[in-house]
């Protein structure tokens, strides 16, 4: 392993390490304006969502890790202190990575960019109408984290409006995953889209308690045949196999390879099945 104390190493090899092992990472494409109305556009991928009510946004546009001076929308929400974030998705990253160059300020990044801009309702800055999801911020409170370059500024936000284009909405009222095509920030150049195979899912135990790995025989949790994920889905079943369910299970095996056929079982979602097989 290679172990760095963040006070041995520069600012820069820190950054890479962080943005290298911290993703894929959100991207706040923020719409903001200063005390004279000119407008700024940029993103910012120290960002996340951190509460549903009151429903808060957290992003922070750092210090210039070369020349240590603030962003431009740090400057804004200090003078101005509303926000709009905009989702950014596969069909407007090469757009939206254009707004992050070191315009002059009062550049209004709309125009650079050629997106278009869309009067919000309750704040002054503009929506972004190519974003299928613009969300309507009062900034409620601003960190400043440090002084040198690379430090960050932490603006939070309350969410005072959100705007969703309905094209993105299924059957069941949720913003569709397999639709809204999102993009994140990975390291250096790289971004991660959440697009087709990228996607799967995974049932959290909200209102169930799993019998845990720490439940299943030896020759189970120590196997070699098995990794990690695997275990975590035998481990996430609420019950252990009746004996009734091992008997069928094993005899529904004939001669096929017990291990070969459970990590079948798993992949489809028979995990109750699955582990009553190698009990």
């Amino acid at each position: 392993m290679l172990s760095i104390l963040p006070s041995e190493v520069s600012v820069q090899q820190i950054h890479q390490y962080l943005l290298g092992s911290v993703g894929p990472r959100p991207i706040c494409f923020a719409s903001t304006i200063d005390k004279d109305g000119n407008r700024n556009l940029a993103p910012f991928s120290f960002f996340n969502v951190f509460s549903a009510n009151p429903p808060i946004a957290v992003f922070s546009p750092a210090r210039s890790g070369r020349t240590g001076t603030n962003k431009h929308t740090y400057e804004n929400v200090k003078e101005v202190p509303e926000v709009v974030i905009n989702v950014v998705t596969y069909e407007m990253v090469h757009q939206m990575s254009l707004a992050s160059s070191p315009f002059e300020k009062g550049v209004d990044e709309f125009l650079k960019t050629g997106f278009t801009p869309l009067a919000s309702d309750l704040v002054k800055p503009a929506r972004v109408m190519e974003s299928p999801v613009q969300m309507e911020c009062i900034v409620k409170q601003v960190m400043e984290l440090g002084e040198g370059g690379g430090a960050g500024n932490l603006i939070i936000c309350e969410v005072v409006k959100m705007h969703i284009n309905e094209a993105f909405i299924n059957e069941n009222g949720a913003i569709d995953q397999q639709k809204i095509d999102l993009v994140a920030r990975m390291g250096g150049n790289w971004y991660c889209r959440a697009h087709g195979d990228a996607l799967f899912e995974v049932a959290k135990p909200l209102t169930t308690i799993g019998i845990g790995v720490d439940a299943l025989p030896a020759h189970i949790r120590l196997s070699e045949h098995l990794n990690g994920n695997e275990l975590g889905m035998l481990g996430n079943l609420e019950h252990l196999p009746t004996e009734a369910e091992q008997a069928e299970a094993k005899q529904a095996l004939g001669g096929a390879d017990a291990y070969h056929t459970a990590k079948e079982l798993l992949k489809i979602g028979q995990s109750a099945r699955a582990l009553a097989l190698l009990w």
